[in-house]
């Protein structure tokens, strides 16, 4: 499998406590140590960044995932975001701006979704893509 992980999944992995059970972290771990291939995007980068207060955290972040393959959305996958986010919001389903860009971002490149954003579950009624599930 192929993962491009949400912040959701990277904030609870990052927590100093250690103590989350979420399975969606599980998986991340397994996949960091080989079992999967896992990809991030700059938009998911940049929320960790913000949502860390800090240097010290901040390069922590930067050293975890400057391993990761980078994905750079182009003009192509912002027109789709776009669709993706009218579509969900036709059938009464709000989706945000950077959940639509992962969402197309997943299809375009055959990945698997990782969240524990709900969001993501709605609009995956609405919108094809790979979306896992516990």
């Amino acid at each position: 499998m192929t993962l491009l992980v949400d912040t959701s999944v990277w904030s609870l992995a990052f927590r100093r406590d250690g103590s989350t059970q979420e399975p969606q972290v599980r998986l991340l771990s397994e996949a960091l140590a080989g079992a999967d291939a896992v990809y991030t995007t700059g938009l998911v980068l940049q929320e960790l960044l913000q949502g860390f207060s800090g240097p010290r955290s901040a390069q922590a972040i930067l050293q975890r995932l400057q391993v990761l393959p980078f994905i750079t959305p182009d003009r192509q996958d912002h027109i789709a975001a776009a669709e993706v986010r009218n579509t969900c919001r036709r059938a009464g389903v709000q989706v945000g701006t950077i959940n639509a860009l992962l969402i197309q971002l997943c299809g375009r490149h055959d990945l698997t979704l990782l969240s524990t954003d709900q969001d993501f579950v709605h609009a995956a009624r609405h919108v094809p893509f790979k979306l896992w599930r516990p």
